[in-house]
């Protein structure tokens, strides 16, 4: 009799059910991968001893396979939540050994004494990636827990400023002795920030005095202290000589190299830079400074953080300065049905799946980091509905064959 089939039918839509109720389940899990029942059909002949009149004895369920679509990316609210865009999982350090996860959901832990976090996950498990070197520099070696450094980025005393203006070619020489307080001494005057070697910011005022035609001395003074403080290249205190062609272009050679100005901050004094004014004009129209630029900048502290498509690591600083601190790195596998599901949003790697090839996002086959988003699951909630009705009908067409098989049985039986 036939009662075999049957269970095996029912054996094989009560597993369809529960791979359909686990995915409808996980519909809302970040980075979930739905499963699909595969089925194979079961003959009681041997391998030699096949017929043409054989008939089956049921279903099996050969295999329980996960689909590594690609899930919908949305958006979130912090920097840290990572979606993978294309092939590849992210790598977490679980009590040593390396899990992977396509769930993207990372923070801070607390910093230890050194002012040092780790990015971890939602169970406290440590993201993998590459470092940097002393110069921010990635350091492609092995992939190691990734860290975030809460210590002040340092300052950069300041080695070239750039000043970009136009010294009004209509206006007459002062007919009184240069003086910082005098205004009538001066034809016009700006100022340039400048930065020590301890981040401190100092106001270095440059000041223009038409001589002749094509003319001008310039004198610089640092914080209000007096141009004695101020050496531009000529000596402290003296002026250095601007001279412009017929056309209004400056022939001064540029940069004015080794400009010192003392200061009284802690800082190393004098500091010393270069003053460049390569594109400075002298034109019939009005003074105006058209650009004014310099390479120092103050220290900072980490104001936020950044991801980059490339899974770079950006700190943003309160001195608008940025500082690269690590990269996350991917994980791929040729075959990523032979991984093997643990929880928790984690796979462990396998024999089956291959060797882990790991790298940086969007090198290789390995998709690209979206900052700020999360990937859902992959789940399509109704085809899941659906099969979970063709699964339920499976299950009461496979007992309607053992109730028939029953009635079939009770009738011989009866037989006198």
């Amino acid at each position: 009799m036939g009662f075999q089939q049957g269970l095996s039918g029912l054996n094989g839509a009560a597993r369809s059910l529960d791979v359909i109720g686990n995915n409808i389940a996980n519909a809302s899990t970040v980075g979930f991968k739905s499963s699909l029942t595969q089925f194979a059909d079961v003959y009681a002949t041997s391998l030699y001893g096949a017929g043409g009149l054989q008939v089956g004895i049921g279903s099996k369920v050969a295999d329980v396979a996960q689909q590594f679509g690609q899930g919908n990316i949305s958006a979130s609210d912090n920097a840290l939540d990572l979606a993978i865009s294309g092939e590849g999982f992210f790598l977490v350090n679980q009590g040593g050994a390396t899990a992977y996860s396509r769930n993207g959901q990372f923070h801070l832990d607390k910093p230890d004494t050194g002012g040092m976090s780790h990015i971890i996950n939602s169970q406290g498990l440590q993201v993998m990636g590459y470092g940097v070197d002393a110069f921010g520099n990635i350091v492609t070696a092995s992939p190691g827990p990734l860290q975030v450094s809460f210590a002040d980025i340092a300052p950069r005393a300041t080695t070239v400023a750039n000043l970009v203006a136009n010294l009004d070619s209509t206006k007459s020489a002062p007919g009184v002795a240069f003086a910082t307080n005098n205004a009538a001494s001066y034809n016009d005057a700006t100022s340039v920030t400048v930065y020590d070697s301890l981040g401190n910011a100092h106001a270095l005022t440059l000041y223009f005095v038409k001589t002749g035609a094509n003319a001008w001395n310039m004198y610089g003074d640092i914080d209000g202290s007096g141009i004695g403080n101020v050496d531009l290249g000529a000596g402290a205190g003296n002026p250095v000589a601007l001279s412009f062609n017929a056309s209004g272009l400056l022939t001064t050679g540029m940069p004015l190299s080794g400009v010192a100005a003392a200061v009284t901050s802690g800082a190393s004094t004098p500091m010393t830079f270069a003053l460049d004014l390569s594109g400075a004009t002298q034109y019939g129209s009005k003074f105006g400074v058209n650009s004014v630029s310099q390479d120092g900048y103050a220290s900072g502290r980490l104001a936020g953080l950044s991801v980059a498509k490339d899974g770079t690591i950006q700190g943003r600083y309160t001195n608008s300065q940025s500082k690269t601190l690590g990269q996350v790195a991917l994980a791929y596998f040729a075959n990523t049905q032979g991984l093997q599901p643990i929880g928790n949003n984690l796979w462990m790697d396998s024999a089956e799946a291959g060797q882990a090839v790991i790298g940086a996002p969007g090198s290789g086959v390995l998709g690209v980091i979206e900052s700020g988003a999360v990937e859902e699951s992959n789940v399509d909630l109704t085809a899941e509905l659906v099969n979970l009705i063709v699964a339920q009908r499976m299950y009461q067409a496979n007992a309607q064959t053992i109730r028939a098989q029953d009635q079939i049985l009770q009738t011989l039986v009866n037989l006198r």
